[in-house]
């Protein structure tokens, strides 16, 4: 199954409210209708993300399933994502929208209750790293550690696919990991936690200094 996941600024002259009212509304139903989508999550960026005048890194963070590559080509030149393009204008800057092909890998996959808060970062491999190598050491040694951070109720690792590589512009991330919190107070008391600074201090193995951001988001599911 691949993962498609995608990376959302909203138009500039457009609130987050009203970006968000959008895209979970009436671009929500155009996205449901595209032959060939297994399932299909919004994630929000938390309104908290812009207090104080702090600008987020992504408005929203979107997630496709479909079978394979084949079928996302497929989905590409249906009339329905044609359909969906063209409502982009109306609340996304599209000169800054981008997605990458993803394969999941579950580290944490225990049951989270209706209304969790997810943490989504994006990463950028270490430049003397391959791909294959910090795919490697995120999968089975830095997963390992981080999968003891406390009150952390399920954790994906979507590594973008070796073919994404093979073609121009490079990818904008090598990986999005997502971790799922019964709320923001779990989220925050596990920053506190040995764990969570054994998980910080190892990022320096595999990951560019400076290059991780992040957003705490609330899930919609529109489809699946």
């Amino acid at each position: 199954m691949l993962k498609l996941v995608g990376f959302l600024k909203r138009r500039p002259d457009l609130t987050p409210e009203a970006f968000q009212a959008h895209w979970r509304g009436p671009h929500a139903e155009l996205g449901s209708r595209i032959p060939g989508v297994r399932r299909y999550i919004q994630n929000h960026t938390r309104l908290s993300g812009y207090r104080g005048g702090r600008e987020p890194v992504w408005d929203g963070v979107i997630e496709l399933w479909l079978d394979d590559e084949a079928a996302l080509g497929e989905a590409y030149r249906t009339a329905e994502w044609e359909a969906a393009r063209r409502d982009e204008p109306n609340f996304l800057d599209v000169s800054k929208l981008s997605a990458i092909p993803t394969d999941e890998r579950w580290i944490v996959d225990r049951p989270a209750p209706p209304g969790c808060v997810k943490n989504i970062s994006f990463l950028t491999r270490r430049r003397d790293l391959s791909v294959a190598q910090f795919q490697d050491y995120w999968a089975h040694k830095h997963g390992a550690i981080a999968s003891q951070i406390p009150g952390m109720r399920r954790y994906v690792q979507c590594h973008t696919r070796p073919s994404a590589y093979e073609r121009e512009p490079t990818p904008v991330y090598d990986g999005v990991p997502i971790a799922w919190f019964e709320d923001t107070d779990a989220m925050r008391g596990s920053g506190g936690s040995d764990a969570y600074a054994r998980t910080r201090a190892d990022e320096a193995n595999f990951l560019e200094p400076g290059a991780i951001t992040f957003v705490i988001a609330d899930e919609h599911v529109i489809l699946g």
